[in-house]
This record gives C-alpha cells, sequence and structure tokens, in this order.
C-alpha cells in the first residue's frame, strides 16, 4: 500500500461512517417544535391531567359557531337606557326643611322671611335645623312627627309633611332642599386619574360623565375595559365600544360600580413566523389575521402553508368536539389545537372572523422541505471537510 493510499483509505472509511451515523441524527436535527404530521396525530391523545386533546381544522361553520360565543352583551341591553330618579333620597342624605304658614300663623310663629316660593307678603317661614335621614330611613319634623323619608323623592316628602301639618299649621307649605347626596352615588376605580364617589344629580349621570369625574383612564383607551357592577351582576365592554356607540353610555344608577380595567391582552407567537415573541394586542379584540400579520407573517423559507395552529383551552360545550368521550381539565376546559391550511384562498376569510383569545399560541410549523435542507446542510458540514482532505492528499 502506498503513502498516499493509506490516508485516502482513511478517509473514504471515515466519510462512509458519518454518513452511516447521520440518518439517525436526522431525527435529532433543532426544530421550532412538532411538525404538521405530528400535531395532526396528537388528536386524541391525553394530557397528563387525563384530558383529551381535540384537533379542529377550521372551517367557515367553526369559526362563525366560535365567534356567536363571544358576542357580548351590550350595556344597552343588559343595563337598559332609563335612569333611575336621582331625587329619590335614602339614608345619610342631609336635608333642610322649610315650612311656611299663612296669616295669621298660628304654629310656626318664628318671625317674618323672604318668601321663597312668592306666597302672599308677611307668610312666616320656619327654616328647621339640617338633619341628616337615619338609618331607617326616618326624619322628624316638629308637630308632623316621625316622617319616611328613605325611598321618597323631595316632592312626595313636601306632600307628606304638608298632609301631617294640615289643621295644624294655617295653610302649611313645606319646600324640601337636599343639601348632601349621600345614598345615591356611584363609585369609580381602576385605572382611572382619581377614584372618586360620585353623587347623581335630577339630570342623571351616565356612564362618560362618571368616567371624566374621575379625571379619565390612565391607559390608552384602546387598552381599557370597562366593567358595570349593579347589585350582584357585573357587566363588561371596551371602552372604544362605548365611545364609539352612544347607546353604551347608558345612566347610571344608585349603587353602581364602574371600574376601569387594564387589559394587557397577549397572544404568543412561536415556530415558523418572522417574529417570535409575547405580542400585546387591544381590548376590542384581533383576529387570526391580523395576528399573522402582528407577529410578522408566515417565514417564507421554512414555514408550511399547512401548519398554523392555535392552541387554547376552550370550555367543554364549545363545539361537538371530534373525539369522545371528552375529559376536561379540572377547571372543565378541553385542549384544542384549531390548525389551519392557508394553501386553501378560503381560509384567508376564515382568519378574519376567528377571533384571538387572550393567553393563546399561535405556532406555524416548518415545511418537509425545510427538515430536509437542515439534513442536507448536517451532511455537507460534515461530508464536506472529508472530502476536501481527500482533494489535499491526491
Amino acid at each position: 500500500m502506498s503513502v498516499l493510499a493509506y490516508p485516502r483509505w482513511v478517509a473514504f472509511a471515515f466519510l462512509a461512517a458519518s454518513l452511516a451515523v447521520l440518518p439517525g441524527c436526522a431525527f435529532r436535527l433543532s426544530n421550532v417544535g412538532p411538525s404538521t404530521a405530528v400535531l395532526d396525530s396528537a388528536a386524541g391523545t391525553t394530557t397528563p391531567d387525563a384530558s383529551v386533546i381535540q384537533v379542529v381544522p377550521v372551517d367557515e361553520i367553526v369559526a362563525r359557531k366560535l365567534l356567536a360565543q363571544r358576542t357580548q352583551r351590550l350595556f344597552s341591553e343588559a343595563l337598559g337606557s332609563n335612569s333611575a330618579a336621582a331625587t329619590v333620597m335614602g339614608p345619610g342624605d342631609s336635608i333642610e326643611i322649610n315650612i311656611w304658614e299663612a296669616p295669621p300663623a298660628t304654629l310656626f310663629t318664628s318671625g317674618l322671611s323672604s318668601d321663597l316660593r312668592g306666597s302672599t307678603s308677611g307668610s312666616r317661614v320656619v327654616t328647621l335645623p339640617e338633619q341628616v335621614i337615619d338609618r331607617d330611613g326616618f326624619v322628624n319634623v316638629p308637630f308632623a312627627g316621625k316622617i319616611a323619608a328613605s325611598g321618597q323623592t323631595v316632592t312626595n316628602l313636601e306632600l307628606e309633611i304638608v298632609r301631617r301639618l294640615k289643621g295644624k299649621a294655617n295653610q302649611p307649605e313645606v319646600l324640601v332642599r337636599r343639601v348632601r347626596n349621600a345614598s345615591a352615588t356611584v363609585t369609580v376605580v381602576g385605572e382611572v386619574t382619581n377614584s372618586v364617589k360620585l353623587p347623581l344629580s335630577p339630570s342623571g349621570e351616565r356612564l362618560l360623565d362618571a368616567i371624566a369625574a374621575a379625571g379619565g383612564v390612565r391607559q390608552p383607551v384602546n387598552k381599557m375595559t370597562i366593567q358595570i357592577t349593579r347589585g350582584t351582576n357585573f357587566y363588561a365592554l371596551p371602552l372604544q365600544t362605548v365611545i364609539r356607540d352612544p347607546r353604551q353610555n347608558v345612566p347610571l344608577q344608585a349603587g353602581d360600580v364602574v371600574t376601569a380595567i387594564f387589559q394587557s391582552l397577549s397572544f404568543t407567537a412561536l415556530g415558523s413566523t418572522n417574529k417570535n415573541e409575547e405580542i400585546n394586542f387591544e381590548a376590542q379584540g384581533i383576529s387570526l389575521a391580523q395576528a399573522l400579520a402582528r407577529s410578522g407573517g408566515l417565514n417564507d423559507a421554512r414555514s408550511d402553508a399547512r401548519g398554523v395552529f392555535i392552541f387554547r383551552f376552550e370550555p367543554l360545550a364549545a363545539l361537538d368536539w371530534p373525539h369522545k368521550p371528552v375529559a376536561a381539565t379540572p377547571e372543565g376546559l378541553v385542549p384544542v389545537i384549531y390548525n389551519f391550511d392557508l394553501r386553501n384562498p378560503n381560509s384567508f376569510f376564515v382568519m378574519q372572523s376567528f377571533a384571538i383569545n387572550d393567553k393563546d399560541v399561535l405556532f406555524v410549523s416548518n415545511a418537509p422541505a425545510a427538515e430536509l435542507q437542515k439534513f442536507l446542510n448536517l451532511i455537507l458540514s460534515v461530508a464536506y471537510p472529508v472530502l476536501t482532505g481527500i482533494q489535499l492528499f491526491q
């Protein structure tokens, strides 16, 4: 064996051994995640908590059904457009009571005073000390006794006092003025400049009036959600919706709690997109088409147009699941992988009506050709130095 033949033989042996080992290494090549085929085969498998994974190809029917479940109940539908009378009084309100008698006054003789109602000159008026409606809802009026004021309007309380004084005072007239409104209030809290307890006036404050009284919101309008709590129920809408649709600027009622919530909603883009990161979106919501655009779109060099997936947990009743029996998570949710095939032009219309949820994971798998290219690159990275060495020994 010649001197030159020995190294050449060694080189060829090394090359053959390398190529024999590479097929086994191909399955351990770095990857962005599971392939389209692997994800399709995940349908019906179970997670560590024994819930069944559902793989759902998304078409127009599926998208419409999911969109119908997302329809938010509008404030105008849930809360109505009629305001409760803010003149209804309650415990804690301070009131002032003025009583007139026509001359000759026989009951209230505190002296002459200007006539606020334009009654006959010389009529006598007495202004009772300001008093607070007690927790049981009563006030005391001399010669009229203890009178229920809570739940009454100012006018009704005036008529009740006059009725009680008839036969005791000479042609009595009564004027009741609410000095301080402590019962008919709305509380505004959350991401506002100043949290306030806003007294309601007879004109009837609306939702945006309350937010303005609190100094407005502290975060961008398109990232704010407004929640109204009334009794044991609460309803929420994006602030943008309230501003754009005047019907949602509903009148408020006593006891309402308005909460401005900063919702930093986000989804995570992974795989063969041009931008892998967590991406925030507005409280108004975005579609899958917008989400793909914000993630930089599909990477043309390695993405699989068939392999656009959304990972999400859905309520058990969201869809008719393809794999049954369906085992849900302890929270009653179903792990779902929604699949979009962008080779189908109709998918681009479907994506516009498929809404992204908070904490969704958008994943785009690698194309098979991209995996083959990786394998070939690995072979060349090993074989090229060997072939170069052979050439040098020849």
